[in-house]
């Protein structure tokens, strides 16, 4: 099978980590970058700094704009969409003209269902789920942070198949490259397992002005994000998906391995005053409670607390 062409599009702790393991295991990526960061990439390429090894790696890597890309010519066998989900109706088009018609969209978003969504969107395509365990983001232009050493990638189709040799491929590909690539049977399990350690810690986080620190520790911000996990797992039985383990138990275990000053980029984005993913997050939590008929009293407080700092 030929080299596959892989276009990231976003370049933050998710789409610079994937590209720059994948960069520096000589695979064809190209990411789509903006701004600063772009700017820096195409200078310098692309700086991973790993803090738990306390190391970094110069790597070089094709970093271009949407129009440079279409301009090219070029086409993607698979395409990373990376962005935040309150981006994804403007990456639509670019989506749409880098694809040819066997092109694999993967969606690493923290918002659970986008693949769906997607699909509905790009119909001539396979659009998966996938989800992706890593925390990462951007310290300055060209320069990822990447805190704990945790990378693993799953991704699959809605239907359960996993004879695509399309997606095959990229599991290889993402092995050899170091990140721990999973293409999975049930990935709607996966991500909404996913869903239930990315929304808690996000959401807690900002309720009680919580780091990783202290969810490692006994106290008011563990048993809230206890309580957030908790709320998830009833939504997963009315939905009838089977998490098939304690996602308490296993999200905790996450959150031990983290450095103690981690915050989810939801945190970060809230208190820094951008737009963030808390329509995805925390307020579609209160919609799936009250669509399955789930008591969800942690995240009605945590959208009440939300509300009040966004509204100052």
């Amino acid at each position: 099978m030929k080299e596959k062409k892989y276009l990231i599009i976003g370049a933050g702790g998710t789409g610079g980590v994937i590209g720059a393991y994948m960069a520096q295991a000589g695979k064809d990526v190209t990411l789509i970058a903006r701004g600063e960061h772009l700017r820096a990439l195409a200078e310098n390429g692309l700086r991973l700094e790993r803090i738990w090894k306390n190391d970094s790696l110069n790597i070089s890597i094709r970093a271009c704009t949407e129009e440079e890309y279409l301009g090219s010519g070029a086409r993607a066998d698979v395409i990373f969409v990376c962005v935040k989900s309150y981006s994804l109706a403007e990456v639509l088009p670019l989506i749409g003209r880098a694809a040819h018609c066997d092109t694999v969209v993967i969606p690493i978003l923290n918002v659970y269902g986008t693949g769906g969504k997607l699909q509905e969107e790009l119909s001539a395509l396979t659009v998966t789920d996938g989800c992706i365990y890593v925390s990462a983001n951007i310290k300055e232009p060209g320069v990822i942070a990447q805190h704990g050493k945790i990378c693993r990638l799953l991704f699959g189709r809605r239907d359960h198949r996993t004879d695509d040799r399309r997606l095959q491929a990229v599991r290889d590909d993402l092995q050899a490259s170091g990140i721990d690539g999973i293409y999975t049977d049930n990935i709607q399990r996966e991500a909404l397992k996913k869903f239930s350690y990315v929304s808690p810690a996000g959401a807690a986080g900002l309720c009680c002005d919580a780091t990783a620190g202290d969810f490692q520790q006994e106290g008011p911000a563990r048993e809230m994000f206890i309580a957030m996990v908790r709320e998830i797992e009833a939504l997963a039985g009315a939905m009838g998906i089977d998490l098939g383990e304690d996602m308490v138990e296993a999200n905790l275990r996450i959150m031990k391995g983290l450095p103690p000053e981690t915050t989810t980029s939801m945190q970060r984005d809230v208190c820094q005053g951008r737009q963030s993913e808390a329509d995805g997050l925390v307020y579609e939590v209160v919609r799936l409670g009250h669509r399955y008929g789930v008591p969800v009293p942690a995240y009605e407080k945590a959208a009440v607390r939300l509300r009040e700092r966004t509204d100052q």
